[in-house]
């Protein structure tokens, strides 16, 4: 009985997980370019220069962040009608679109502990996830998609990771090389379309 309903609600329930996910990666990665946390994965590559256990520590740091935000936004959708969650996306992609042009600095007092590759890098991601931008996008999509959200979750830590890891890879590299202005005016670009894709319906 209680497979009927789920198949009824969704009679393409594949096409919803792709669309999830997809929405999740895509969302999150853009957020994630130039922003605060892609700095500190920078620096976190630099000083330890050890990419497996920062990339761990990413990915560990993202998933228990991304779930309280999620889940923050499935306890906001039991408020809100789907047309007001449309409306609450498209307003965070129109927001997200000019936040994203804001360059993000590190903190001067924002210490990396010495206690290890791991650690360290776990603890400094999660602290500065929090209040991020990918971290309120995560929320807002926890909201929209709420009868989805571990693939919310799920999508948003693979954006991250795709986002961060190939900086971690790479973080001899100084920030100042990439064309970070560039960047943001594309993403916010790619956002703003995301907006009016999600006013569509599409």
């Amino acid at each position: 009985m209680r497979l009927s309903v789920v198949v009824k609600q969704y009679p393409h329930p594949k096409e919803h997980v792709v669309s999830v996910l997809a929405v999740s990666i895509t969302t999150v990665a853009l957020a994630e370019i130039g922003d605060k946390t892609q700095l500190l994965s920078l620096l976190l590559a630099s000083r330890y220069r050890k990419p497996v256990p920062i990339i761990l520590a990413i990915f560990f740091a993202t998933i228990a962040n991304h779930a309280l935000a999620a889940w923050l936004g499935v306890v906001v959708a039991d408020y809100l009608t789907p047309e007001v969650l449309k409306w609450v996306l498209v307003v965070s992609f129109v927001m997200m679109a000019g936040w994203i042009l804001i360059p993000d600095k590190l903190d001067d007092d924002e210490q990396i502990s010495n206690r290890g590759p791991f650690v360290a890098s776990f603890i400094a991601f999660f602290i500065a996830e929090i209040g991020d931008k990918t971290q309120v996008a995560t929320t807002m999509l926890g909201a929209k998609y709420h009868d989805g959200l571990m693939l919310v979750v799920l999508g948003t830590t693979i954006g991250m990771l795709l986002a961060n890891v190939p900086v971690v890879l790479i973080g001899k590299l100084s920030a100042d090389r990439m064309p970070l202005g560039l960047i943001r005016k594309i993403t916010a670009t790619l956002f703003a379309g995301l907006a009016v894709a999600a006013a569509l319906g599409l």
